[in-house]
Parts: structure tokens; sequence; C-alpha cells
């Protein structure tokens, strides 16, 4: 089976460091899931989320050039709500240019003239 950046793939956890975990895939290869890549939340001690045994999802991230295979169980798992912030569209102006600029040039004059009329009574 040839693994591809992007999968979503089962696995089971082989091992356990501070840093990560090893994830054992369904071709034999083992691959590392960084701490950072566990949850969407601070993971302080890994043994809290994963055991030794335990069957997961992750999504490959990299197959690197010497056979190393970057891991997320997050991104395998993230719903739509969870995924990064993106920019909403701008919103559409309800009014022409030349009206929204010939309102605030009318505020604008407005504002100068109190500042003006303060200026003067000081």
């Amino acid at each position: 089976m040839l693994l591809q950046s992007g999968e979503i793939v089962d696995g089971i956890v082989s091992g356990i460091t501070k840093y990560g975990a090893f994830i054992k895939l369904s071709d034999e290869r083992t691959g590392l899931c960084h701490i950072s890549e566990v949850s969407n939340d601070y993971v302080k001690d890994i043994n809290t989320y994963l055991k030794e045994g335990q069957q997961v999802k992750v999504k490959i991230l990299k197959v690197k050039d010497d056979s190393k295979i970057e891991l997320s169980i997050k991104q395998a798992t993230e719903t739509p709500s969870q995924k990064k912030y993106t920019k909403p569209a701008p919103k559409k102006p309800t009014q022409s240019f030349e009206n929204m600029l010939s309102d605030f040039l009318k505020d604008s004059d407005e504002k100068l003239k109190d500042m003006k009329q303060r200026d003067q009574r000081y």
C-alpha cells in the first residue's frame, strides 16, 4: 500500500514518548504523531490522551524520502467548526461611493466645527 500525504488511515499506538506517539499503520510501517498534533487543546501529558494499543485515525502529513512518516490525529478528526479561521468576505456597501464620501465629508465638517467652538471657549 502506497501512503500519500493527505490520506486519513487507521493506526494503532505502538509507543509513547514525551514528544509524541508512534503509530503503527496498516502496511506495518510506523509514523510519528508529534504531541502538537494530538489535540486542538494544549497537551501537557500525552498519556492523558493516548494509551499503547489504542486504535486511532490519523492524517498523513508527509512521507519523507528517508521513509519517515509525519502524522496528525487532530487533523484527522477535525470538524468544520474547528478548522482554522478564514477571513469573512468583505461586505458590499449599501450606498454608492459618492454618497458615502458625501456623508463622510459632512460628518468631518461637523466635527471640525465642534472642535473649533471648544477651542474658542478655552
